[in-house]
């Protein structure tokens, strides 16, 4: 496999030693930031080293505009209109953002909201999650239409086969016979995103956080994560809501009956109760039902646990991806409180907190700078911080698809990415990423 260094000409070998340094220090922790904030770690979507700058600052400062590698000979001659204003859009916006290096694999995923998941590549149509195929068929031409959420195909006998989705299933045309595919009749609502400059890109991003929900399970991504994340399905469920989709996940909420997701340091047999889930699990409850709801007071009588009482107020403390973050853990609490109409004793304390800027979108004036480490192994960091900042520099994919992504989490079992393509296990990536997709979603629609 061929690497590109960070450093310039430097062999192979070492490059390959430079990464696997780079990746271990880096492994500690589901987001793996601790130490990348001490280290100033490289990080990466594809294997191996990379030409790009890593500070933050530089990143923004360079905006490349990467562009899209169509050099595919089994691409269309014809561009479909829909795809060219993609297209045209997706320059645009890596102009005025930024764009990172994805591994060049085609492919799109079938099977929004609660639906079955249907992997297609290279004239293959498959279950994504048992690997059973539906459809297999030589390929002359194909055009992968994201926004369009379908593929065009001509195969090598010169007939055409369409496979798309639509707010009521996922379809083959083939013969002029239509069938839509089994177990894919439940309802969504698709938006066209009319009036946003990057009305296109939204439709891509909403797939990206529909396409990630299973049996009304939120999941960061299906193929790594079979348990929802608080954190990430109510950054998820904000979309949702804005998109008329909310019901999909509301059987997974109003069945919750934990006050946490004990998911970070699973893996290590050293599951942790993460204090920000409170205020997370509040907020998705008040999304269905009210204070009534059997989970709510067990959430309350959790509180003392973490309650602090000292010079900069009345607040809460614990863990949060490995870390004390009392700021981020308070205001959410404040928030999910709130949206429930319960009574709020507490104070946000006016101390650094290292994720404080994550919340973007209250208690902005409750905030004291903080080193804000960005690290585009996950990217939905950046974004956020861009949010609360306003700020642009954080980056979507070079590609059509995914556009988003999570690198190297200490909690993913990236073994299961095989069945896109081993080069996304190899380089532990998982796209597409429901926090990352969610963070650029709503940060463009604020635009």
């Amino acid at each position: 496999m061929f690497f590109k260094c960070l450093m310039g000409n430097v062999r192979q070998k070492d490059c390959t030693k430079l990464r696997n340094k780079n990746m271990a220090a880096l492994n500690s922790t589901r987001r793996d930031f601790l130490k990348a904030v001490g280290l100033g770690a490289v990080s990466l979507v594809v294997p191996g080293c990379s030409n790009s700058p890593r500070h933050p600052a530089d990143d923004k400062a360079r905006k490349p505009n990467q562009p899209l590698n169509r050099t595919d000979e089994q691409q269309a001659d014809t561009e479909p209109a829909d795809l060219k204003k993609y297209r045209q859009q997706l320059e645009a916006f890596r102009s005025e953002f930024r764009a990172v290096e994805l591994a060049d694999v085609k492919f799109f995923l079938f099977g929004m909201g609660n639906r079955s998941k249907w992997l297609y590549k290279d004239g293959v149509l498959k279950n994504a999650l048992t690997g059973s195929e539906r459809m297999r068929r030589p390929v002359k031409s194909q055009n992968i239409i994201p926004n369009g959420y379908r593929v065009e195909l001509k195969t090598a006998d010169n007939r055409n086969i369409l496979i798309y989705e639509n707010e009521t299933g996922v379809y083959i045309k083939e013969n002029e016979k239509i069938t839509r595919l089994e177990g894919t009749n439940s309802p969504v609502k698709l938006s066209d995103f009319r009036g946003n400059k990057y009305s296109e890109i939204l439709k891509v991003l909403h797939q990206e956080i529909l396409i990630n929900i299973v049996d009304s399970r939120p999941l960061p991504n299906f193929f790594v994560y079979s348990k929802p994340w608080r954190r990430d399905s109510a950054m998820m469920a904000m979309c949702l809501e804005k998109t008329g989709n909310l019901n999909i996940i509301g059987e997974w909420v109003l069945g919750l009956n934990e006050a946490y997701d004990r998911n970070n340091g699973q893996k290590q047999g050293k599951p942790e109760s993460e204090a920000d889930n409170l205020g997370q699990t509040l907020y998705l409850l008040s999304l269905f039902t009210d204070k009534s709801h059997r989970l709510v007071q067990k959430i309350l009588d959790e509180l003392p646990k973490y309650e602090v009482k000292d010079e900069h107020g009345f607040y809460i403390r614990g863990r949060s991806d490995f870390q004390y973050v009392p700021v981020y853990q308070t205001k959410w609490l404040k928030f999910g409180l709130k949206q429930l109409g319960i009574d709020d004793p507490y104070t946000i304390p006016d101390i650094p907190d290292n994720y404080s800027s994550l919340f973007w979108w209250d208690y902005k004036d409750k905030h004291v700078e903080e080193a804000g480490w960005v690290n585009d192994q996950y990217p939905y960091i950046g974004w956020a911080r861009d949010h609360f900042y306003k700020r642009k520099g954080n980056p979507i994919s070079n590609r059509d698809y995914p556009l988003t992504w999570e690198k190297g989490a200490s909690q993913a079992d990236y073994p299961k990415l095989k069945i896109i393509d081993p080069i996304y296990s190899e380089a532990e990536t998982s796209a597409p990423h429901t926090w990352h997709a969610a963070e650029v979603f709503l940060y463009l629609l604020d635009l």
